[in-house]
Protein backbone atom coordinates (compact mmCIF):
# COMPACT_ATOMS: atom_id res chain seq x y z
CA UNK A 1 0.00 0.00 0.00
CA UNK A 2 1.57 3.57 -0.96
CA UNK A 3 2.96 5.76 1.78
CA UNK A 4 0.59 8.42 1.04
CA UNK A 5 -2.67 5.92 2.57
CA UNK A 6 -0.66 4.88 5.49
CA UNK A 7 -0.34 8.01 6.89
CA UNK A 8 -4.09 8.94 6.22
CA UNK A 9 -5.80 9.90 9.94
CA UNK A 10 -9.02 7.79 10.28
CA UNK A 11 -12.23 9.33 10.76
CA UNK A 12 -12.99 8.10 13.68
CA UNK A 13 -9.72 9.11 15.10
CA UNK A 14 -10.15 12.60 13.97
CA UNK A 15 -12.40 13.96 11.59
CA UNK A 16 -10.82 17.45 11.21
CA UNK A 17 -7.49 15.84 10.39
CA UNK A 18 -8.33 13.40 7.87
CA UNK A 19 -10.40 16.02 5.88
CA UNK A 20 -7.26 18.40 5.88
CA UNK A 21 -5.19 15.57 5.08
CA UNK A 22 -7.02 14.08 1.94
CA UNK A 23 -7.33 17.21 0.44
CA UNK A 24 -3.73 17.49 0.26
CA UNK A 25 -2.73 13.79 -0.22
CA UNK A 26 -5.36 13.50 -2.77
CA UNK A 27 -3.91 16.60 -5.05
CA UNK A 28 -6.91 18.59 -4.33
CA UNK A 29 -5.61 21.50 -2.85
CA UNK A 30 -3.00 23.10 -0.68
CA UNK A 31 -2.39 26.23 1.32
CA UNK A 32 -1.00 29.15 -0.80
CA UNK A 33 1.56 31.59 0.79
CA UNK A 34 -0.59 34.21 0.75
CA UNK A 35 -2.47 34.02 4.26
CA UNK A 36 -5.64 32.48 4.30
CA UNK A 37 -6.00 31.67 0.79
CA UNK A 38 -5.64 28.13 -1.77
CA UNK A 39 -4.05 26.89 -4.43
CA UNK A 40 -6.33 24.68 -6.40
CA UNK A 41 -4.83 22.14 -7.86
CA UNK A 42 -5.29 20.55 -11.45
CA UNK A 43 -7.24 17.09 -10.20
CA UNK A 44 -9.06 19.53 -7.71
CA UNK A 45 -10.16 22.42 -10.74
CA UNK A 46 -10.97 19.46 -13.14
CA UNK A 47 -14.12 18.74 -10.73
CA UNK A 48 -14.93 22.45 -10.17
CA UNK A 49 -14.96 22.52 -13.76
CA UNK A 50 -17.46 20.23 -13.98
CA UNK A 51 -19.56 21.48 -11.23
CA UNK A 52 -19.09 24.57 -13.06
CA UNK A 53 -20.32 23.58 -16.14
CA UNK A 54 -23.62 21.50 -15.35
CA UNK A 55 -24.76 24.48 -13.38
CA UNK A 56 -24.31 27.09 -15.66
CA UNK A 57 -26.39 24.96 -18.25
CA UNK A 58 -29.18 24.36 -15.46
CA UNK A 59 -29.26 28.52 -15.17
CA UNK A 60 -29.37 28.98 -19.10
CA UNK A 61 -32.01 26.63 -19.18
CA UNK A 62 -33.87 29.04 -16.77
CA UNK A 63 -33.21 32.03 -19.27
CA UNK A 64 -29.72 33.26 -17.26
CA UNK A 65 -27.12 34.76 -19.26
CA UNK A 66 -23.80 35.07 -17.98
CA UNK A 67 -21.77 38.57 -17.21
CA UNK A 68 -19.04 40.12 -15.67
CA UNK A 69 -18.81 43.06 -12.85
CA UNK A 70 -15.90 44.52 -11.18
CA UNK A 71 -13.81 43.05 -8.63
CA UNK A 72 -13.03 46.47 -6.71
CA UNK A 73 -16.17 48.33 -5.62
CA UNK A 74 -16.49 51.92 -3.80
CA UNK A 75 -17.07 51.97 -0.61
CA UNK A 76 -19.59 54.19 -0.87
CA UNK A 77 -21.41 51.43 -2.84
CA UNK A 78 -21.56 49.23 -0.25
CA UNK A 79 -22.31 51.84 2.30
CA UNK A 80 -26.03 52.86 0.65
CA UNK A 81 -27.90 49.52 1.99
CA UNK A 82 -27.40 49.76 5.95
CA UNK A 83 -28.03 45.83 6.92
CA UNK A 84 -25.93 45.11 4.00
CA UNK A 85 -22.63 47.05 4.91
CA UNK A 86 -22.94 45.91 8.54
CA UNK A 87 -22.99 42.53 7.52
CA UNK A 88 -20.08 42.48 5.57
CA UNK A 89 -18.08 45.38 7.29
CA UNK A 90 -15.76 43.10 9.52
CA UNK A 91 -14.65 40.83 6.16
CA UNK A 92 -14.00 43.55 3.74
CA UNK A 93 -10.68 44.17 2.24
CA UNK A 94 -9.87 47.40 1.38
CA UNK A 95 -7.46 48.87 -1.07
CA UNK A 96 -6.09 52.56 -0.37
CA UNK A 97 -2.92 53.29 -2.58
CA UNK A 98 -2.53 52.11 -6.19
CA UNK A 99 1.07 52.82 -6.59
CA UNK A 100 4.47 51.51 -4.69
CA UNK A 101 7.75 52.71 -4.67
CA UNK A 102 11.01 51.73 -3.82
CA UNK A 103 12.57 52.20 -0.42
CA UNK A 104 15.64 53.10 -0.68
CA UNK A 105 17.02 53.09 2.94
CA UNK A 106 15.38 49.68 3.68
CA UNK A 107 16.16 47.57 0.19
CA UNK A 108 12.52 47.21 -0.63
CA UNK A 109 9.00 48.63 -1.45
CA UNK A 110 6.28 51.10 0.18
CA UNK A 111 3.43 52.25 -0.15
CA UNK A 112 3.75 55.90 -2.11
CA UNK A 113 1.75 58.04 0.16
CA UNK A 114 1.07 60.79 -2.72
CA UNK A 115 -1.04 57.73 -4.47
CA UNK A 116 -3.53 57.53 -2.15
CA UNK A 117 -7.09 57.19 -3.46
CA UNK A 118 -9.83 59.72 -3.28
CA UNK A 119 -11.91 57.19 -2.50
CA UNK A 120 -11.16 53.66 -0.77
CA UNK A 121 -12.36 50.84 -2.89
CA UNK A 122 -13.65 47.42 -2.10
CA UNK A 123 -12.61 43.81 -2.90
CA UNK A 124 -15.85 42.30 -3.69
CA UNK A 125 -17.00 40.70 -0.88
CA UNK A 126 -20.35 40.00 -2.77
CA UNK A 127 -21.59 42.27 -5.78
CA UNK A 128 -25.41 43.12 -5.20
CA UNK A 129 -23.85 47.00 -5.25
CA UNK A 130 -22.17 47.31 -7.96
CA UNK A 131 -24.69 44.99 -9.96
CA UNK A 132 -27.52 47.13 -8.91
CA UNK A 133 -25.66 50.74 -9.50
CA UNK A 134 -25.20 48.60 -12.53
CA UNK A 135 -28.62 48.11 -13.13
CA UNK A 136 -29.60 52.01 -12.70
CA UNK A 137 -28.71 52.18 -16.49
CA UNK A 138 -30.45 49.49 -17.87
CA UNK A 139 -33.57 49.95 -16.34
CA UNK A 140 -36.22 52.42 -17.13
CA UNK A 141 -39.36 50.42 -18.58
CA UNK A 142 -41.06 47.41 -16.84
CA UNK A 143 -40.25 46.21 -20.78
CA UNK A 144 -36.58 46.19 -19.49
CA UNK A 145 -37.44 43.41 -17.26
CA UNK A 146 -36.49 40.63 -15.93
CA UNK A 147 -33.17 40.79 -16.04
CA UNK A 148 -31.26 37.51 -15.28
CA UNK A 149 -27.51 37.69 -14.84
CA UNK A 150 -24.69 35.44 -13.12
CA UNK A 151 -21.32 35.87 -13.25
CA UNK A 152 -18.64 33.00 -11.80
CA UNK A 153 -15.91 35.17 -10.02
CA UNK A 154 -13.67 34.94 -7.31
CA UNK A 155 -14.08 37.01 -4.44
CA UNK A 156 -12.80 37.64 -1.01
CA UNK A 157 -13.96 37.88 2.49
CA UNK A 158 -11.25 38.01 4.88
CA UNK A 159 -11.30 34.94 7.21
CA UNK A 160 -9.39 34.26 10.66
CA UNK A 161 -9.90 31.04 10.70
CA UNK A 162 -9.03 29.14 7.25
CA UNK A 163 -10.09 25.49 5.76
CA UNK A 164 -9.46 24.58 1.96
CA UNK A 165 -12.46 24.86 -0.03
CA UNK A 166 -14.97 25.26 3.39
CA UNK A 167 -13.68 28.67 4.46
CA UNK A 168 -10.94 30.54 3.00
CA UNK A 169 -10.17 34.49 2.15
CA UNK A 170 -10.91 34.22 -1.09
CA UNK A 171 -12.78 31.64 -3.13
CA UNK A 172 -14.26 31.16 -6.49
CA UNK A 173 -18.55 30.96 -6.68
CA UNK A 174 -21.18 31.66 -9.09
CA UNK A 175 -23.32 34.82 -8.23
CA UNK A 176 -26.70 35.17 -9.46
CA UNK A 177 -28.41 38.85 -9.65
CA UNK A 178 -31.94 39.20 -10.97
CA UNK A 179 -33.91 42.46 -11.30
CA UNK A 180 -37.85 41.83 -11.67
CA UNK A 181 -40.94 44.20 -12.39
CA UNK A 182 -43.43 42.12 -9.63
CA UNK A 183 -42.51 40.62 -5.84
CA UNK A 184 -44.24 37.63 -7.10
CA UNK A 185 -41.85 36.75 -10.21
CA UNK A 186 -39.10 37.96 -7.56
CA UNK A 187 -40.14 35.23 -5.00
CA UNK A 188 -40.79 32.77 -7.81
CA UNK A 189 -37.27 33.46 -9.36
CA UNK A 190 -35.92 33.02 -5.66
CA UNK A 191 -37.47 29.37 -5.01
CA UNK A 192 -36.66 28.44 -8.13
CA UNK A 193 -32.62 28.81 -7.88
CA UNK A 194 -32.84 26.79 -4.27
CA UNK A 195 -34.60 23.50 -6.11
CA UNK A 196 -32.05 23.73 -9.13
CA UNK A 197 -29.55 24.22 -6.44
CA UNK A 198 -31.16 21.00 -4.67
CA UNK A 199 -31.57 19.13 -7.83
CA UNK A 200 -27.83 19.58 -8.88
CA UNK A 201 -26.57 18.48 -5.21
CA UNK A 202 -28.83 15.15 -5.22
CA UNK A 203 -28.80 14.04 -8.73
CA UNK A 204 -24.70 15.20 -9.66
CA UNK A 205 -22.98 15.64 -5.95
CA UNK A 206 -24.79 12.71 -4.46
CA UNK A 207 -25.34 14.89 -1.25
CA UNK A 208 -29.00 14.52 -0.19
CA UNK A 209 -29.89 18.16 1.33
CA UNK A 210 -32.67 19.99 3.29
CA UNK A 211 -34.08 22.94 1.59
CA UNK A 212 -35.43 25.95 3.91
CA UNK A 213 -35.85 29.28 5.54
CA UNK A 214 -33.51 31.15 7.48
CA UNK A 215 -34.52 32.70 10.45
CA UNK A 216 -34.29 36.31 10.61
CA UNK A 217 -30.59 36.52 12.20
CA UNK A 218 -29.04 33.76 9.67
CA UNK A 219 -30.42 35.29 6.71
CA UNK A 220 -27.98 37.13 4.07
CA UNK A 221 -27.20 40.36 5.18
CA UNK A 222 -29.78 43.00 3.00
CA UNK A 223 -32.72 40.38 2.36
CA UNK A 224 -35.77 39.88 3.30
CA UNK A 225 -35.51 36.24 2.78
CA UNK A 226 -32.89 33.67 2.83
CA UNK A 227 -33.52 29.87 1.20
CA UNK A 228 -31.42 27.18 1.81
CA UNK A 229 -29.65 23.72 1.65
CA UNK A 230 -28.19 22.15 4.14
CA UNK A 231 -26.43 19.09 3.78
CA UNK A 232 -24.78 16.40 6.66
CA UNK A 233 -21.50 15.41 6.62
CA UNK A 234 -20.42 12.52 8.20
CA UNK A 235 -19.40 14.01 11.70
CA UNK A 236 -23.27 14.91 11.76
CA UNK A 237 -22.29 18.79 11.29
CA UNK A 238 -24.22 20.81 8.63
CA UNK A 239 -22.72 22.46 5.72
CA UNK A 240 -24.77 25.70 4.31
CA UNK A 241 -24.39 24.30 0.54
CA UNK A 242 -26.24 26.87 -1.47
CA UNK A 243 -28.79 30.04 -0.81
CA UNK A 244 -31.32 32.22 -2.62
CA UNK A 245 -32.32 35.44 -1.32
CA UNK A 246 -35.34 37.72 -1.78
CA UNK A 247 -33.89 41.32 -1.57
CA UNK A 248 -37.47 42.67 -2.15
CA UNK A 249 -36.46 46.55 -3.00
CA UNK A 250 -34.09 46.87 -0.23
CA UNK A 251 -31.16 47.46 -3.61
CA UNK A 252 -33.69 48.95 -5.67
CA UNK A 253 -34.16 51.88 -3.42
CA UNK A 254 -30.62 52.09 -2.30
CA UNK A 255 -29.45 52.51 -5.49
CA UNK A 256 -33.15 54.45 -7.09
CA UNK A 257 -33.56 51.05 -10.35
CA UNK A 258 -36.84 53.03 -10.86
CA UNK A 259 -39.14 51.58 -14.03
CA UNK A 260 -42.17 52.68 -15.46
CA UNK A 261 -44.39 49.90 -14.86
CA UNK A 262 -47.49 48.78 -17.15
CA UNK A 263 -49.77 51.72 -15.63
CA UNK A 264 -47.14 54.05 -16.32
CA UNK A 265 -46.10 55.07 -12.56
CA UNK A 266 -42.77 54.77 -11.19
CA UNK A 267 -41.74 51.61 -9.35
CA UNK A 268 -38.75 50.45 -7.31
CA UNK A 269 -37.34 47.43 -9.46
CA UNK A 270 -37.49 43.75 -7.17
CA UNK A 271 -34.41 41.86 -6.73
CA UNK A 272 -33.04 38.24 -5.64
CA UNK A 273 -29.89 37.18 -5.67
CA UNK A 274 -27.92 33.50 -5.13
CA UNK A 275 -25.11 31.70 -5.07
CA UNK A 276 -22.48 28.15 -4.23
CA UNK A 277 -19.27 28.30 -3.87
CA UNK A 278 -16.14 26.05 -4.13
CA UNK A 279 -17.68 25.23 -0.64
CA UNK A 280 -19.38 22.07 -2.62
CA UNK A 281 -15.89 20.97 -3.13
CA UNK A 282 -16.25 20.63 0.88
CA UNK A 283 -19.39 18.99 0.86
CA UNK A 284 -18.25 16.59 -1.74
CA UNK A 285 -15.14 15.63 0.02
CA UNK A 286 -16.85 15.20 3.28
CA UNK A 287 -20.41 13.30 2.46
CA UNK A 288 -19.02 10.46 0.75
CA UNK A 289 -15.28 10.06 1.34
CA UNK A 290 -13.83 7.14 3.30
CA UNK A 291 -10.40 6.28 5.28
CA UNK A 292 -8.64 5.29 1.48
CA UNK A 293 -9.39 8.14 0.10
CA UNK A 294 -11.89 10.13 -1.78
CA UNK A 295 -15.32 8.53 -2.77
CA UNK A 296 -16.51 10.36 -6.10
CA UNK A 297 -19.35 10.04 -7.50
CA UNK A 298 -19.32 9.25 -11.50
CA UNK A 299 -21.00 12.07 -12.48
CA UNK A 300 -18.16 14.43 -11.12
CA UNK A 301 -15.38 12.53 -11.29
CA UNK A 302 -12.41 13.86 -13.45
CA UNK A 303 -12.01 10.48 -14.57
CA UNK A 304 -14.71 7.91 -14.12
CA UNK A 305 -12.93 4.55 -15.34
CA UNK A 306 -9.29 4.02 -15.21
CA UNK A 307 -7.40 0.93 -16.76
CA UNK A 308 -4.07 -0.10 -15.54
CA UNK A 309 -2.67 -3.54 -17.40
CA UNK A 310 0.01 -5.97 -15.71
CA UNK A 311 2.53 -7.63 -18.55
CA UNK A 312 5.41 -9.17 -19.08
CA UNK A 313 7.68 -8.74 -21.80
CA UNK A 314 7.34 -6.33 -24.69
CA UNK A 315 4.97 -9.13 -26.52
CA UNK A 316 2.27 -9.46 -23.29
CA UNK A 317 2.17 -5.14 -22.99
CA UNK A 318 1.83 -5.20 -26.75
CA UNK A 319 -1.67 -7.35 -26.74
CA UNK A 320 -2.42 -5.69 -23.72
CA UNK A 321 -2.25 -2.16 -25.35
CA UNK A 322 -3.78 -3.46 -28.53
CA UNK A 323 -6.92 -4.50 -26.19
CA UNK A 324 -7.11 -1.17 -23.89
CA UNK A 325 -7.06 1.42 -26.92
CA UNK A 326 -9.79 -0.43 -28.16
CA UNK A 327 -11.89 -0.36 -24.79
CA UNK A 328 -10.90 3.00 -24.26
CA UNK A 329 -11.84 4.13 -27.63
CA UNK A 330 -15.49 2.42 -26.87
CA UNK A 331 -15.80 4.15 -23.41
CA UNK A 332 -15.12 7.49 -24.68
CA UNK A 333 -17.93 7.23 -27.64
CA UNK A 334 -20.60 6.32 -24.53
CA UNK A 335 -19.36 9.87 -23.06
CA UNK A 336 -17.52 8.07 -20.28
CA UNK A 337 -13.78 9.66 -19.23
CA UNK A 338 -11.02 7.11 -19.07
CA UNK A 339 -7.37 6.85 -18.64
CA UNK A 340 -5.38 4.19 -19.52
CA UNK A 341 -2.24 4.23 -17.40
CA UNK A 342 0.36 1.86 -18.42
CA UNK A 343 3.04 4.59 -17.84
CA UNK A 344 6.17 1.86 -16.39
CA UNK A 345 7.35 4.02 -14.03
CA UNK A 346 5.02 3.24 -11.60
CA UNK A 347 3.98 -0.61 -9.99
CA UNK A 348 0.79 -1.62 -10.12
CA UNK A 349 0.40 -1.37 -6.82
CA UNK A 350 0.97 2.29 -6.25
CA UNK A 351 -1.35 3.05 -9.07
CA UNK A 352 -3.86 0.93 -7.79
CA UNK A 353 -3.57 2.86 -4.36
CA UNK A 354 -3.17 6.24 -5.98
CA UNK A 355 -6.22 5.81 -7.90
CA UNK A 356 -7.84 4.22 -4.87
CA UNK A 357 -6.92 7.69 -2.53
CA UNK A 358 -8.15 9.94 -5.46
CA UNK A 359 -11.69 8.25 -5.81
CA UNK A 360 -11.64 7.14 -9.49
CA UNK A 361 -15.11 5.25 -9.04
CA UNK A 362 -13.91 1.78 -11.09
CA UNK A 363 -10.82 0.45 -11.84
CA UNK A 364 -10.14 -1.97 -14.21
CA UNK A 365 -7.06 -4.29 -14.87
CA UNK A 366 -6.02 -6.20 -18.00
CA UNK A 367 -3.94 -9.25 -16.66
CA UNK A 368 -1.97 -11.23 -19.47
CA UNK A 369 -3.52 -14.30 -17.77
CA UNK A 370 -6.97 -13.25 -17.54
CA UNK A 371 -7.04 -11.52 -20.78
CA UNK A 372 -6.08 -15.13 -22.41
CA UNK A 373 -9.57 -16.36 -20.57
CA UNK A 374 -11.03 -13.64 -21.82
CA UNK A 375 -11.93 -11.86 -18.29
CA UNK A 376 -10.86 -8.50 -16.82
CA UNK A 377 -10.76 -7.62 -12.75
CA UNK A 378 -13.34 -4.82 -12.04
CA UNK A 379 -13.29 -2.97 -8.82
CA UNK A 380 -15.89 -0.40 -7.79
CA UNK A 381 -14.68 2.32 -5.26
CA UNK A 382 -17.78 3.39 -3.50
CA UNK A 383 -17.83 -0.50 -1.88
CA UNK A 384 -14.00 -1.37 -3.17
CA UNK A 385 -15.44 -4.94 -4.04
CA UNK A 386 -13.63 -6.79 -7.19
CA UNK A 387 -15.21 -9.47 -9.52
CA UNK A 388 -13.81 -10.72 -12.72
CA UNK A 389 -15.79 -10.23 -15.32
CA UNK A 390 -15.76 -11.37 -19.57
CA UNK A 391 -14.29 -9.20 -21.50
CA UNK A 392 -17.24 -9.17 -24.02
CA UNK A 393 -19.32 -6.15 -23.98
CA UNK A 394 -17.12 -4.87 -21.07
CA UNK A 395 -18.00 -1.30 -22.08
CA UNK A 396 -21.60 -1.32 -21.34
CA UNK A 397 -20.87 -3.35 -18.06
CA UNK A 398 -19.10 -0.50 -17.39
CA UNK A 399 -21.77 1.81 -17.65
CA UNK A 400 -24.24 0.55 -16.30
CA UNK A 401 -21.77 -0.02 -13.28
CA UNK A 402 -21.19 3.96 -13.21
CA UNK A 403 -24.77 4.09 -12.85
CA UNK A 404 -25.65 1.54 -9.86
CA UNK A 405 -22.18 3.16 -8.13
CA UNK A 406 -23.65 7.26 -8.96
CA UNK A 407 -27.23 5.80 -6.83
CA UNK A 408 -25.51 3.91 -4.43
CA UNK A 409 -23.13 6.92 -3.14
CA UNK A 410 -26.31 8.52 -2.47
CA UNK A 411 -28.66 6.16 -1.18
CA UNK A 412 -25.69 5.63 1.50
CA UNK A 413 -25.51 9.21 2.30
CA UNK A 414 -29.30 9.36 2.18
CA UNK A 415 -29.56 6.38 4.72
CA UNK A 416 -27.12 8.30 6.92
CA UNK A 417 -28.90 11.12 6.85
CA UNK A 418 -32.13 10.23 7.84
CA UNK A 419 -30.68 7.98 10.47
CA UNK A 420 -29.08 11.03 12.41
CA UNK A 421 -32.20 13.27 12.00
CA UNK A 422 -34.07 13.19 15.68
CA UNK A 423 -37.32 15.14 16.90
CA UNK A 424 -36.33 16.35 20.37
CA UNK A 425 -38.33 18.25 23.18
CA UNK A 426 -36.36 18.24 26.06
CA UNK A 427 -33.45 20.86 25.71
CA UNK A 428 -31.32 19.42 28.99
CA UNK A 429 -31.74 16.10 26.57
CA UNK A 430 -30.68 18.24 23.09
CA UNK A 431 -27.48 19.81 24.94
CA UNK A 432 -25.98 16.47 25.31
CA UNK A 433 -26.96 15.04 22.40
CA UNK A 434 -26.12 17.28 20.03
CA UNK A 435 -22.58 17.33 20.71
CA UNK A 436 -22.42 13.64 18.83
CA UNK A 437 -23.76 15.47 15.76
CA UNK A 438 -27.08 14.79 13.67
CA UNK A 439 -29.74 16.86 12.82
CA UNK A 440 -32.68 18.10 15.43
CA UNK A 441 -36.48 19.08 14.69
CA UNK A 442 -37.24 21.13 17.47
CA UNK A 443 -39.63 23.53 18.61
CA UNK A 444 -38.74 27.35 18.28
CA UNK A 445 -40.96 30.50 19.78
CA UNK A 446 -39.31 32.22 17.07
CA UNK A 447 -37.37 34.90 19.49
CA UNK A 448 -34.21 35.99 19.08
CA UNK A 449 -33.31 35.81 22.72
CA UNK A 450 -33.84 32.09 22.16
CA UNK A 451 -31.92 31.42 19.45
CA UNK A 452 -29.39 33.07 21.13
CA UNK A 453 -29.28 31.24 23.85
CA UNK A 454 -29.05 28.12 22.17
CA UNK A 455 -25.74 28.94 20.22
CA UNK A 456 -24.22 30.29 23.06
CA UNK A 457 -24.94 27.16 25.41
CA UNK A 458 -24.45 24.10 22.81
CA UNK A 459 -22.47 26.14 19.27
CA UNK A 460 -25.18 24.85 17.73
CA UNK A 461 -27.73 26.90 15.17
CA UNK A 462 -31.07 27.17 13.88
CA UNK A 463 -30.09 26.05 10.24
CA UNK A 464 -33.48 26.87 8.87
CA UNK A 465 -37.29 26.19 9.22
CA UNK A 466 -37.49 22.55 6.95
CA UNK A 467 -39.84 22.05 4.33
CA UNK A 468 -39.84 18.20 3.50
CA UNK A 469 -41.56 17.94 7.38
CA UNK A 470 -44.95 18.48 8.07
CA UNK A 471 -45.01 21.27 10.76
CA UNK A 472 -47.66 21.24 13.79
CA UNK A 473 -47.59 24.00 16.92
CA UNK A 474 -46.06 22.83 19.89
CA UNK A 475 -43.77 24.07 22.81
CA UNK A 476 -40.51 25.82 22.75
CA UNK A 477 -38.13 23.42 24.92
CA UNK A 478 -36.11 26.50 25.71
CA UNK A 479 -38.61 28.96 27.16
CA UNK A 480 -41.43 27.28 27.29
CA UNK A 481 -43.40 29.58 24.74
CA UNK A 482 -45.78 28.59 21.92
CA UNK A 483 -44.11 27.69 18.64
CA UNK A 484 -45.65 27.56 15.18
CA UNK A 485 -43.03 25.22 13.82
CA UNK A 486 -40.02 22.50 14.36
CA UNK A 487 -36.61 23.95 13.14
CA UNK A 488 -33.98 22.23 12.29
CA UNK A 489 -31.08 23.00 14.79
CA UNK A 490 -27.68 21.70 14.05
CA UNK A 491 -23.55 22.15 14.80
CA UNK A 492 -22.06 23.48 11.53
CA UNK A 493 -19.35 23.94 9.47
Amino acid sequence: MAKELKDLTKRSVNYSQWYNELVVKADLAEQADVRGCMVIKPYGYAIWEKMQHILDNMFKETGVQNAYFPLLIPKSFLSKEAEHVEGFAKECAVVTHYRLKTNETHDGVVVDPAAKLEEELIIRPTSETIIWNTYKNWIKSYRDLPILCNQWCNVMRWEMRTRLFLRTSEFLWQEGHTAHATREEAEERTKQMIKIYAKFAEEYMAVPVIQGVKSETERFAGALDTYTIEAMMQDGKALQSGTSHFLGQNFGKAFDVQFLNKENKPEYAWATSWGVSTRLMGALIMTHSDDNGLVLPPALAPIQVVIIPIGKGDEQMNMLNEKAYSIVENLKKLGISVKYDNADNKRPGFKFADYELKGVPVRLVLGARDLEQGLVEIMRRDTLEKESVSIDGIEEYIKNLLDDIQKNIFKKALDFRNSHIYECDNYEEFKERVKDGGFFLCHWDGTEETEAKIKEETQATIRCVPFMFEQTPGVDMVSGKPSKCRVLIARAY
